[in-house]
């Protein structure tokens, strides 16, 4: 299994874990509603997970330009 994460609004792979025991818990998973959770985490058939977070890239633009957050995919 491995977890993979990619931002949800560029689509940059920004890395992956590769673990074969690894709890909810010290990824912060169980803090997220289940609303956050359908919306930012899925799971593959191969039983990895992967997880839409956001890059440094997108976070930095979104800081500089609030408008930015009505657009679902941002190129930069």
């Amino acid at each position: 299994m491995a977890i993979h994460y990619h931002c949800r609004h560029c689509g940059t792979k920004m890395g992956s874990l590769d673990s074969l025991s690894v709890h909810s818990e010290s990824l912060g998973l169980h803090k997220l509603t289940e609303e956050e959770r359908l919306e930012m985490v899925s799971y593959a058939g191969n039983g990895d997970i992967n997880i839409k977070s956001i890059c440094e890239d997108c976070q930095e633009a979104l800081e500089r330009n609030p408008d930015y957050h009505q657009h679902d995919y941002l190129i930069h």
